[in-house]
């Protein structure tokens, strides 16, 4: 019991610190600089590209077989694609916006769930990777709460700028990070089940990274700036990855 609460506590403090030092950063920087921010979103990528490819896949093949890593990786996928499917229409369908204020707000509102519901699979791959490993856990615990970061500033502008009192916003910003203990709770006992769970719950986690990687983070850097920045976060981002793999 006692590593379970370990193990929640440290999904909660990396999934609320990224949200939170994002959100920050998006209320006390006047000028957000897109450039940065797709720097930050490729840097994040790249990292874990690395997470899924030198430990979460290597890692799961040790313990059990290519069908269940492949079974996971499937489950993982579509369940961030259902993830996407609930926030872009049954949200978005209820946002009827009479101002750009408000149109504001609400968007931050919308990001906000978003990412409370993106972050519970992010728990869950922090806490089966614990239950594989340290090193393994405390390297997705770190990739997330970088892959955070971003996320919390684009959580954080709009509702700023829709005129949100910044204590509140910071408030539904830590809020939207809580997630992430509750699956880092669920993802710690589920992997103390048998080792060919612990593979499924990686694979499960590998897929769902995956999925943010080249539908979320990548997408979106491009968008924000179309230079090199975007491509050499990816890269430096994945080699750092590669270090501190083999940490």
């Amino acid at each position: 019991m006692g590593t379970i609460l370990k193990t929640t506590l440290l999904g909660l403090f990396f999934g609320t610190f990224g949200t939170t030092l994002g959100g920050i950063l998006g209320i006390v920087i006047k000028r957000n600089s897109n450039k940065f921010l797709s720097f930050i979103l490729s840097f994040a990528s790249g990292l874990m590209m690395s997470i899924i490819c030198f430990d979460l896949i290597p890692e799961a093949l040790g313990i059990s077989n290519i069908y269940s890593i492949v079974l996971g990786i499937i489950i993982g996928i579509i369940s961030m694609v259902f993830c996407d499917i609930i926030v872009q229409k049954k949200f978005n369908g209820n946002v009827t916006a009479t101002t750009e204020k408000d149109n504001l707000l609400k968007t931050g509102i919308i990001v906000s769930i978003g990412l409370a519901i993106h972050n519970f699979p992010e728990g869950l791959a922090i806490g089966s990777g614990f239950g594989a490993s340290l090193s393994l856990g405390l390297g997705l615990a770190i990739a997330i709460c970088l892959h955070d970061i971003p996320e919390g500033i684009s959580m954080s502008v709009p509702m700023k700028n829709g005129g949100m009192k910044k204590s509140k916003v910071i408030y539904y910003v830590i809020l939207s990070g809580v997630t992430t203990g509750i699956g880092a709770f669920f993802g710690a006992i589920i992997g103390s089940i048998s080792e060919t769970v612990i593979a499924i719950c990686l694979s499960f986690a590998a897929g769902a990274m995956l999925y943010i990687v080249s539908g979320e983070l990548i997408p979106e850097s491009n968008k924000l700036y179309k230079g090199r920045m975007s491509a050499i976060g990816n890269m430096i981002g994945f080699i750092i990855g590669i270090f501190a793999t083999t940490i």
